[in-house]
Parts: C-alpha cells; sequence; structure tokens
C-alpha cells in the first residue's frame, strides 16, 4: 500500500472518528434536553448537586465556579432545594475545591446545616456516583454550566437518579474559555461511556 493511501485510510478513519464522537454529543443532548430547565420551571427537588471547579490558591472560586454556586443561592433562597451538595476535589488542604465551595456558601447566608460536602467528587461520574451511594440522594438538581449539564444528566439517568439541571450561561462572557469547555465535553463523553459501561466504583472513599 502506497504513502498516500495510508495517509488516506488514516484520515476517513479520523473523520469517521469524529463524527462517531459528535454523534455520541447529539444523542446524550437530546436525550437530556427535557431535563435542563430554567429555574422557575424546576420542580422542587431535595438536594442541589453543585459540581466542583478551579478554586485559587487562597480558596476563593473561580469565575466559572462561582457562577455555579450563585445559580445554587438563588435554589436554596427560592425554597426549590432543601439541601446543597458541593461535590469536588477537597483531598488536599493545598487544594480545596469543596472547602472553597462551602466557604462561598456560608458567606452568602447559606446554613451549614443545609451543607452537604462531598470532597471525594473527582470527577461528574463520582460525584453523581457518590450522591446516590454515599449521600443517599436519588432526586437531585445537577448545577453547573449549561454545556456540562447533557453528560451530568445523562450519568444521572443511568444510575436510576431522577434529575433536572439548571445551568448558567453568565460565563459565556469568556468566550474562548467557554469554547473550550464546549470543546471538552465532547471527548468527555466517551469517558462517559466508558465509567458507565465497566461500572467502575468510585476513585476515592473519602466522605
Amino acid at each position: 500500500m502506497s504513502l498516500g493511501a495510508v495517509a488516506a485510510r488514516a484520515a476517513a478513519l479520523a473523520a469517521l472518528g469524529l463524527a462517531g464522537v459528535a454523534a455520541l454529543g447529539l444523542g446524550i443532548r437530546l436525550a437530556t434536553r427535557d431535563r435542563i430547565v430554567a429555574m422557575d420551571e424546576l420542580p422542587r427537588t431535595p438536594v442541589g448537586l453543585v459540581l466542583g471547579a478551579e478554586v485559587y490558591a487562597d480558596g476563593v472560586p473561580s469565575k466559572f465556579l462561582q457562577a455555579r454556586l450563585d445559580l445554587a443561592v438563588q435554589l436554596y433562597r427560592r425554597g426549590l432545594v432543601d439541601r446543597l451538595l458541593v461535590s469536588g476535589d477537597g483531598r488536599s488542604r493545598f487544594y480545596d475545591e469543596t472547602g472553597g465551595m462551602r466557604d462561598y456558601l456560608l458567606g452568602q447566608g447559606v446554613p451549614a446545616a443545609a451543607l452537604l460536602v462531598d470532597p471525594a467528587g473527582l470527577d461528574t461520574y463520582d460525584s453523581c456516583l457518590r450522591a446516590r451511594d454515599v449521600f443517599g440522594v436519588r432526586r437531585l438538581v445537577v448545577v453547573s454550566q449549561r454545556y456540562h449539564l447533557p453528560r451530568a444528566l445523562g450519568i444521572c439517568r443511568a444510575l436510576g437518579i431522577e434529575a433536572w439541571g439548571v445551568g448558567d450561561e453568565t460565563a459565556r462572557s469568556s468566550p474562548r474559555t467557554w469554547a473550550h469547555g464546549s470543546r471538552r465535553e465532547l471527548a468527555a463523553n466517551l469517558k462517559l461511556v466508558y465509567d458507565l459501561v465497566s461500572h467502575r466504583p468510585a476513585r476515592a472513599s473519602a466522605r
């Protein structure tokens, strides 16, 4: 086989792979679109699951994470959730997403009694799985950026969790970061399939 033919075959396989990734993403969005709602359309749920993201060295939430937390505060103040479960990587005192999230919510007037903290939510799958298995949550609303919600809700559905999603879009003011996050979701959907098919356990057991 000539070098040109090898290159052509490789290009065709790459194109097929990209088409498959795009189709998977579209399928997940279509399967979950009726569960992504505006706050005024959200039924009352026991728990709001706030997915973690970057915090700075001083524990202050990044812009994207703060947007998620501000949505969660609104959910609580409106009485749409009874408690907020903040889930992220909080295993190190040098980098503690959930500690920063908890401190921010306390500063916004959410009482400590209304907060649940999961420092072992190392990714979206772990956060959803642990919400079910460690915290006993079977009905919740996921709070994250809107582009993140289809994957999170797809995981919840596969795990038997009745879930809705309320998504932040204020972070669109950072177009480059928003576009990067949206593209990242396409690749992350492949991991979703692996996690669900393999039934892998959560990677950390800390509570």
